[in-house]
């Protein structure tokens, strides 16, 4: 494995994206492997290293080139990190060759606020504003799956307010802006195939976000699987001991049910890396 870091100019903005590149032995020189880039949570405010490089591991062991993204935060307002997400995909795809990259099987993995951030780039890809913003083609900044883990979605009843205060900053309350980024209104037919999961207890971000996402795909006849585990606060990322907090109450982010998302995820992407 080498890691690669790189710097992204997008529009006005510069975000940093980590690259854990599989290295093939002699026997498989030239095979192109997929790739997936991980926008961890934060809500907006940071990049949480807990869904960081604890996933990309999870990632390389099942055979994909792993980058994780730290993009632009609070005071940074929408679209930055959007545009920072797709220059990344496309920068990905450029460098297909080098970095033996499948670019045609390129996936984004967001957890919680970095969930709205992937599941933004999977309903506003094919818009001019965010392609041509990067100075790229929307073939070029369209992922060709999603992940989304206990993903913000909703700016409404159901939303994770402070997410959309730091996204927004003055423009939040806005009803034009706050439906701009309530995803569940700007899902169609172009969202490529989803991948989510959530959990019942979640107290921080409802369910009820990935819930209406779920509905607005298969309104829109988008392929989606959907699984929502019964237990489990929110920010689990892996909910393992590998990505718990250190705390005295570091065991509430190890829930074994949810651990399940990760051997899932992997059918679900159905061979990619063989």
């Amino acid at each position: 494995m080498k890691i690669e870091k790189i710097v992204l100019e997008a529009g006005e903005n510069s975000a940093f994206l980590t690259g854990y590149i599989r290295t093939e032995i002699e026997a498989q020189k030239g095979r192109r492997r997929p790739a997936v880039i991980i926008c961890p949570g934060g809500g907006y405010e940071r990049c949480s290293d807990r869904e960081a490089e604890p996933v990309a591991m999870q990632f390389s062991a099942m055979g994909y080139h792993a980058f994780v993204l730290e993009y632009s935060v609070a005071p940074y307002r929408f679209p930055a990190a959007l545009l920072e997400l797709a220059k990344a995909v496309a920068y990905l795809r450029s460098r297909g060759k080098e970095w033996e990259i499948d670019t045609e099987r390129i996936a984004v993995c967001g957890f919680s606020a970095g969930g709205h951030l992937a599941a933004s780039l999977g309903v506003f890809w094919n818009r001019e504003d965010v392609y041509g913003a990067v100075g790229e083609t929307p073939e070029a900044v369209r992922p060709d799956r999603l992940i989304l883990c206990y993903p913000v979605i909703s700016s409404g009843e159901y939303g994770h307010q402070d997410s959309f205060r730091n996204l927004l900053g003055e423009a939040y309350g806005s009803a034009t802006d706050m439906e701009m980024v309530s995803l569940e209104k700007q899902a169609g037919a172009h969202v490529p195939p989803v991948f989510m999961w959530h959990t019942d207890e979640d107290a921080t971000v409802p369910a009820e976000n990935s819930m209406l996402f779920a509905m607005a795909l298969r309104k829109a006849g988008v392929s989606l699987e959907y699984h929502l585990f019964p237990h489990g606060r929110h920010g689990l990322s892996l909910a393992t001991e590998d990505s718990a907090k250190p705390e005295e109450d570091g065991k509430v982010y190890v829930v074994p049910c949810c651990q399940q998302w990760i051997p899932l995820v992997k059918e679900w992407l159905g061979g990619w890396s063989s």
